[in-house]
């Protein structure tokens, strides 16, 4: 159980966005994943607030596109891709608290859909202490977030103002063939 080859080869769309350049093979416990060429993915979907915690790309680059894979494509049950995801973390070695903290934020983003008991009461038990963790340097971040932002809207303010000239722009040039 494990992915064939290296990394993965992807070329950036735009600033979220990443295209998968060549297949990508997984070898699960009873099937075989193949992520194919020209796959869309955004990586780990990590709230900007979160970034400091857990980056959108690093070792588990390669589960988080399989996650984003077998979700689009209803290879398997949205409980199964998520339980496939936390094992390829633990393939990666990711530490475990965050790796139940991701696999318990995507079991939320998918409104536990397919969850049984056990797994509710999982995500209950790692996602109150997570937000209990949480809470304080999130709050802080968003804060300071925030604050760049209106730094940086008073700053492009300033900028548009003082590129103000009274000659009229310049006229585009038409080219023809």
């Amino acid at each position: 159980m494990a992915f064939v080859g290296s990394g993965p080869v992807v070329e950036e769309l735009d600033a979220q966005f990443w295209r998968v350049v060549e297949p990508l093979v997984y070898h699960g416990a009873t099937e075989e994943f193949v992520i194919p060429a020209g796959f869309r993915t955004d990586f780990a979907s990590v709230p900007r607030a979160l970034v400091w915690l857990v980056p959108r790309y690093g070792i588990y680059t390669r589960a988080a596109i399989l996650h984003d894979y077998l979700r689009s494509s209803n290879a398997v049950s949205t409980a199964d891709a998520d339980g496939i995801f936390r094992r390829c973390l633990r393939e990666f070695r990711v530490s475990i608290p965050r790796r139940y903290m991701m696999w318990a934020a995507v079991r939320l983003g998918s409104r536990l859909r397919g969850a049984n008991l056990g797994d509710i009461a999982l995500v209950v038990l790692i996602a109150i202490p997570s937000f209990g963790f949480l809470a304080i340097p999130v709050t802080v971040v968003t804060v300071f977030l925030l604050l760049f932002w209106f730094v940086e809207l008073v700053f492009w303010g300033f900028g548009r103002l003082s590129r103000r000239t009274a000659a009229p722009p310049p006229k585009p040039q038409m080219k023809t063939a």
